[in-house]
C-alpha cells in the first residue's frame, strides 16, 4: 500500500471515528447504529470482495459463515453472565473458517456456474439444518442476553453496551480486515490468487496448487464473514435462520458489485451504499426493493465498474495525457484486480507467478 493510498484510508477512518462526536441531528444514537451496522457489512462485503473480485470465485452461499458464526455466539454466550469477548469473538471466527475448510473442500473441484449452485446448496443445507433444529432455536432464533466484555488485564477495553464504544470497535475492525487483506493481497498468496482468477490453468502450469490457493482464499473470506456476523449478533442480541439464507449473501454480492469488482475501497462503499439506500428507501415505501432494484440497474448501465471504477475513470480523465496512458503499479491493493484487467498487465503477473 503506498504512502498517499495509506494517508487516504487514514483519514477516511478518522473521519468515521467523529460520527459518535458530532451534534446533533448528526451524531444521534440512530445514526451511531447505522454507522456501527455499515462497518458490520463493510467486512461481510470485503470478505466476500476477497472472493469474488480477486480470486474469480462467485459464490451465493457466503451468508452460511455470516450468520453461523452469529449463532456460535449466541450458543457460547452465558444466559446470566456477560460472556469473554476475545474467546466469543475467536470461536466465531474460528467456527466460520472451519465451515468454510468443510465446504470450500468439497466444492473447488467445480467451477463457474456449478460453483455458484453447489455453494448456494451447501448454504442452504446448514440454514435448513440451523432452521429445523430445535437446539438452534428453530425459526424463532435465539437471544444473546449480555453483550461480551473485552478485558485486558483486569481492565475493561471496551464497553459494547454503550453505542459509540460499540460504533468505535466495529470500525476498527473494519480497519484491520482491511489492513489485512491488503497485506495479504500485496503477499505471494495474494498475486496467486489474482493469477488463478486470470489464468488458472496456466498457474497450474506453472506448477502452483490452484485448488489449495482457492480453499485458502474461501476459508480466510469465510473467517472474515464470522467477525461480521459475530459483530451483527452482538450489536441486535439476537440471531436467526434468515442470516444464512441465500438472499443474505445476494445482498453482500450486490454490495461488491455496486462499489466494484477488485477493489477494497469499492467493497467498503458498495455496503455503505446498499446500507444507507436500504434504510432510506425503506422509509419511503414498503416495496423499497422496486427502488433499490432500479437504482442498482441504473448505477450498472452509468458505471459498470461500480462506484470505484467510476472514481477510478474520473482520476484518469483528470490526469495528463502522457500520465492517463502509461503503465501505472499498483497503488493499493484493492486496485490490482482492476489493472491487471490490462493484457500487459496480467502478462506481467503471470511471470510473476512463474518466477517463485
Amino acid at each position: 500500500m503506498k504512502h498517499s493510498t495509506f494517508w487516504a484510508w487514514t483519514a477516511a477512518f478518522a473521519a468515521l471515528a467523529s460520527l459518535p462526536l458530532l451534534p446533533e441531528p448528526i451524531g444521534t444514537p440512530f445514526h451511531v447504529e447505522l454507522g456501527a451496522k455499515v462497518a458490520i457489512m463493510a467486512i461481510f462485503a470485503a470478505s466476500l470482495q476477497l472472493l469474488v473480485g480477486y480470486t474469480g470465485l462467485v459464490s451465493l452461499g457466503h451468508a452460511a459463515f455470516f450468520g453461523f458464526a452469529g449463532y456460535v455466539v449466541a450458543l457460547l454466550a452465558p444466559e446470566s453472565d456477560v460472556g469473554n469477548g476475545w474467546l466469543l469473538l475467536g470461536a466465531a471466527a474460528g467456527a466460520a473458517a472451519l465451515l468454510a475448510a468443510v465446504i470450500g473442500a468439497l466444492v473447488m473441484r467445480t467451477r463457474g456456474i456449478y460453483f455458484i449452485m453447489v455453494t448456494l446448496a451447501f448454504a442452504q443445507l446448514v440454514y435448513f439444518v440451523v432452521h429445523d433444529t430445535d437446539y438452534f432455536g428453530g425459526s424463532d432464533g435465539t437471544y444473546i442476553y449480555f453483550k461480551p466484555a473485552f478485558t485486558l488485564a483486569g481492565w475493561r477495553f471496551v464497553d459494547l453496551e454503550q453505542p459509540g464504544q460499540f460504533y468505535w470497535f466495529t470500525l476498527a475492525m473494519l480497519a484491520l480486515t482491511v489492513a489485512a487483506l491488503s497485506l495479504v493481497l500485496r503477499s505471494r498468496l495474494g498475486h496467486a490468487f489474482i493469477g488463478i482468477k486470470h489464468n488458472e490453468q496456466r498457474m497450474r502450469a506453472a506448477g502452483y496448487a490452484t485448488v489449495a490457493y482457492k480453499l485458502a482464499s474461501f476459508v480466510i473470506g469465510g473467517a472474515l464473514a464470522g467477525v461480521a456476523g459475530f459483530l451483527y449478533a452482538v450489536q441486535h442480541g439476537y440471531v436467526n435462520p434468515e442470516l444464512l439464507s441465500w438472499h443474505k449473501s445476494g445482498d453482500a454480492l450486490l454490495m461488491v458489485i455496486l462499489g466494484g469488482l477488485g477493489s477494497l475501497a469499492g467493497a467498503v462503499m458498495g455496503a455503505a451504499t446498499f446500507v444507507l439506500l436500504a434504510e432510506w428507501f425503506q422509509g419511503l415505501t414498503k416495496h423499497w426493493q422496486l427502488l433499490m432494484g432500479g437504482f442498482i440497474i441504473g448505477l450498472v448501465v452509468l458505471l459498470p465498474q461500480g462506484i470505484a471504477g467510476g472514481f477510478t475513470r474520473l482520476k484518469q480523465r483528470r490526469s495528463p495525457p502522457v500520465a492517463r496512458h502509461a503503465p501505472a503499479a499498483a497503488d493499493e491493493a484493492g486496485d490490482i484486480s482492476l489493472r491487471s484487467s490490462n493484457p500487459d498487465a496480467s502478462r506481467a503477473l503471470l511471470h510473476h507467478a512463474e518466477t517463485p
